[in-house]
């Protein structure tokens, strides 16, 4: 496929605003997660809370819109110049020709248990005024917010496919792109915490009781985490200074409804996909971020996929031991996180791993290393067998 340049992206998560506060985690290895402290939630489990989100509201005219997940992307929208470069391709392509493509897991859900909850406490039947199917709770709401936040009207989807849900949009995006329906396009995605989503997880038994630990003998479950992140890609003539999307891979095994294909066949032709879609061999590839959910079945299936496609697998670490999973959003959290090890030349350790496992083949970084990578690959699988792999450097 054409390479699409990146010309901008940003972040934000339970290590902070924008991508200098990530970074500065990540190289002081200080993790985000913290002890469940979300009101009227007894759960023993770890998660990745964004600091001061409540107290983040969203611009004059747009209060319709307001709910936990808008004022997240809100949030991250105004972090490391993003909106600048929105106004700057607005004005140079039109707000017609901008493509908005989101990812998002849960959505508004959180604002609408608290209408519930309000309900319940207060004795009425009514949930208030405050609670808009279309602009705080449906997937679109997300969608809707951001188009009109940012003045644009091209093309304009989400996806909610759980866990690839925001990899998937950088493919959806490409489609577009090259087929000239939009000549820019910003990906990301943005999910929040909510009751459903920590209670749903812990009905599975898949919350881990202690920090999740990635890639280690003695994981247990995962760590859940809110996130946001926004991507600009543009058809430009490849820069030796730019990264660009260079590949992307999806797949569908729909082996089970909650657990992976135990040998990894669908992360397998995903990571296939997108090496061939790049048209770069397996051994091309500087770093690749695991999808890595710390649950046993599911790093024991994406270690299944690696052997498949790598025959010397590169250096590797899974980073949601740094942010928790942030589910719809984990997707662009882990490209962003690609994007900045390929612009700063700094490789993520894979935190909390503790013990290794003897029944993993792939060793991960257990320390950060200062390494440039060219080429880097993320991989982000969900329920259901939905699976996405994007590969992301520099054109040769």
């Amino acid at each position: 496929m054409e390479p699409l340049s990146v010309t901008a992206f940003t972040l934000v998560n339970a290590l902070g605003l924008g991508c200098s506060a990530s970074l500065q985690a990540l190289r002081e290895a200080r993790s985000g997660l913290t002890h469940c402290d979300l009101p009227g939630i007894a759960l023993d489990t770890w998660i990745g809370r964004v600091p001061d989100l409540e107290s983040a509201p969203l611009p004059d005219g747009l209060q319709a819109f307001d709910c936990r997940n808008n004022r997240l992307a809100n949030l991250t929208l105004q972090q490391d110049g993003f909106d600048r470069e929105v106004e700057r391709v607005r004005a140079g392509y039109g707000p017609e020709r901008i493509g908005l493509f989101l990812g998002t897991s849960t959505s508004g859900l959180e604002h609408t248990e608290a209408a519930y909850r309000r309900r319940t406490l207060s004795g009425n039947e009514d949930l208030g005024d405050d609670l808009r199917f279309d602009q705080t709770h449906s997937n679109f709401s997300l969608g809707a917010f951001c188009r009109t936040r940012l003045g644009i009207s091209g093309p304009t989807q989400v996806v909610s496919t759980a866990c690839s849900s925001s990899a998937k949009v950088f493919a959806t995006a490409s489609r577009h792109l090259l087929s000239g329906l939009c000549d820019a396009a910003i990906v990301g995605g943005t999910d929040t915490l909510c009751s459903t989503t920590l209670h749903g997880f812990a009905s599975l038994e898949l919350l881990s009781p202690h920090p999740c630990q990635p890639w280690g003998r003695d994981r247990r479950g995962i760590s859940l985490g809110e996130g946001a992140g926004f991507v600009l890609l543009e058809r430009l003539p490849p820069s030796p200074s730019r990264p660009a999307l260079l590949g992307y891979g999806e797949s569908s095994d729909a082996h089970h409804i909650s657990s992976p294909h135990p040998n990894g066949l669908g992360a397998a032709l995903a990571m296939r996909a997108a090496l061939d879609r790049a048209g770069l061999p397996p051994e091309a590839i500087d770093y690749l971020n695991l999808h890595a959910t710390g649950t046993p079945a599911n790093d024991r299936a994406e270690d299944r996929a690696i052997a498949q496609c790598f025959t010397r697998p590169p250096r590797a670490s899974g980073t949601k031991g740094w942010t928790g999973h942030t589910l719809g959003a984990a997707g662009v959290t882990e490209a962003v996180i690609c994007l900045l090890a390929l612009k700063q030349g700094f490789l993520p350790a894979n935190l909390n791993r503790g013990v290794q496992d003897p029944d993993l083949a792939l060793d991960v970084l257990e320390t950060g290393l200062e390494f440039s990578p060219q080429i880097v690959m993320t991989n982000a699988f969900g329920f259901g067998g939905t699976n996405a792999s994007l590969v992301l450097g520099y054109p040769r």
